[in-house]
């Protein structure tokens, strides 16, 4: 039972469940199969039925994928384990995370709980699920519990059925959805066709979001040139990752060869986003955080903003100057800046954008769901009024200055006990870099350890943190001048030689 539980408790990764669902990359042995995606579905109903004090025969649960090549076989999967502990299987084929949770709360729908098979923007071979209820997506405690409820299901070799799910329009309802929101930030003059006029170019990635031109040409928008629609698991086009450099160039290109006012880029399940400025413009890590506090501190004036720990000196310069809002910068990891936001609300500390230089990004609003559609859908609507005003979108974040340079190295650590290693080299930097005088170590902070430089060789910082769940050590240069990133990486390459567990700067 114990080495059953522990091959389960593997597939953890923080609020998520990820594995390698398909043959192919050496060394990656398959470790997500139908069968076990069968077993965490059937404890997903066990889990659900204690946490809302119902019978398994009262329990509706909706399940949706993106385009990978193994999400048909786990999805059936899932189905099977719903259906084996008599509880309702709703198909709601290919669509995006955000709208799997809102299957939950959307009129019609008002599922007890849903599941998303994806893994976001990793490799073909890799795949997962994603757990929702009502309140949001599952934490990591309860992921936990869940795992180790498969691992007892697993353990007492049911025979488990083929089930079968009644399909559902998900991906209708969620694009009417956003489609009554437009009209209704916009107001324009013509209700129904409030984008009439503007050019809007898609970047799907070869994921779930082939559904969004539709909604922006519902609405009186052009999309022509948009990229990348169709679903295909083996993403030929670029990675999908609105952080990847191809892919952003992939899209900007896209936007200025259709004389588009904008390009828009999901991932692959639809829950981050960046955007391109008709100029051009590539707006996504920290300018995509910038534009998104300018667009709701109209709003909110004065609210708080919680990013991820690598965000620019520059972005809270623009934040906390320029918009008058507070910036809280904290860890990183999607789940953990959202739940940072909900806290500080719960504390009294007005906080309406909990978003990562990742893309991202939770408003409040939204149930503070991870939604890139819902972004983009507050970023058009802002160009639409902009429009209608006369302004240009992209003086929201003409102020945000940028750094001459930006780097990130990840130093793997050799052992096995890679936390403990990793958390005494942390410890180890502290005192080093508080004993160094060009080193101003940033207080308060609360990932790894910042610094900050500024003397007469180098302007800029550096971030040291341990990976979330992996045995890297992640590390962040910015300089204000070219070259600096090398002169604080030098000031800190005697320090890390001492350490033969890690691999070299």
């Amino acid at each position: 039972m114990a080495n059953c539980e522990a091959t389960y408790l593997k597939l953890q990764n923080g609020s998520d469940i990820r594995g390698v669902a398909l043959e192919g990359v050496e060394g990656e042995a398959v470790n997500l199969t139908p069968e076990i995606a069968c077993n965490i579905a059937a404890a997903f109903v066990d889990f659900l039925a204690e946490k809302k004090g119902l019978s398994n025969e009262d329990i509706r649960v909706g399940i949706g994928h993106d385009s990978r090549l193994s999400a048909e076989d786990l999805k059936q999967g899932v189905i099977n384990g719903i259906t084996f502990r008599g509880s309702k299987a709703y198909d709601c084929e290919l669509t995006s995370t955000p709208s799997m949770f809102m299957s939950t709360v959307l009129e019609g729908f008002e599922y007890e709980g849903a599941v998303m098979i994806t893994a976001s923007h990793l490799p073909f071979n890799r795949n997962g699920l994603k757990l929702f209820t009502r309140e949001g997506g599952l934490e990591s405690s309860d992921i936990k519990v869940v795992l180790a409820k498969a691992a007892v299901i697993a353990q007492e070799g049911h025979k488990i059925e083929a089930g079968a799910a009644k399909k559902a329009d998900l991906v209708g309802a969620y694009s009417a959805h956003m489609q009554k929101i437009i009209k209704e930030e916009v107001h324009a003059e013509d209700y129904e066709n409030p984008l009439k006029g503007l050019h809007i170019v898609v970047d799907a990635s070869n994921g779930v979001g082939g559904y969004f031109p539709k909604v922006l040409e519902g609405l009186g928008a052009s999309t022509e040139g948009s990229i990348c629609l169709n679903p295909d698991g083996t993403f030929p086009n670029h990675v999908p990752n609105p952080e990847n450099e191809k892919a952003m160039e992939t899209v900007r290109k896209a936007t200025l060869d259709a004389g588009a006012d904008l390009g828009i880029i999901f991932d692959t399940d639809g829950d981050r986003a960046a955007v391109v400025f008709a100029n051009g413009e590539e707006v996504n890590k920290n300018a995509i955080i910038a534009l998104m506090a300018a667009i709701l501190a109209e709003k909110y004036p004065n609210t708080t903003v919680v990013t991820d720990s690598v965000t620019s000196n520059y972005l809270t310069e623009f934040l906390e100057d320029k918009l008058q809002m507070k910036h809280h910068r904290f860890k990183r990891g999607y789940k953990n800046v959202i739940n940072e936001a909900i806290r500080l609300n719960e504390e009294g500390e007005e906080t309406h954008l909990a978003i990562e230089t990742s893309g991202h990004g939770a408003v409040k609003e939204n149930y503070f769901l991870d939604d890139g559609a819902y972004m983009s859908v507050k970023i058009i609507c802002k160009l639409a009024k902009c429009r209608q005003e006369g302004k240009n979108i992209e003086d929201l974040i003409a102020d945000l200055k940028k750094p001459a340079e930006s780097v990130e190295r990840r130093l793997k650590i050799q052992t096995e006990e890679f936390k403990e290693y990793g958390n005494k080299v942390l410890e180890d930097f502290r005192a080093f870099a508080e004993k160094e005088d060009k080193f101003h170590v940033v207080e308060k902070n609360y990932e790894g350890i910042r610094v900050d430089f500024n003397d007469e060789e180098v302007t800029g910082w550096m971030l040291i943190r341990m990976s979330l769940h992996d045995p890297i050590i992640p590390l962040n240069f910015e300089a204000d001048e070219a070259g600096g990133t090398d002169i604080i990486m030098n000031r800190i390459r005697p320090f890390l030689a001492q350490y033969d567990k890690l691999s070299s700067l």
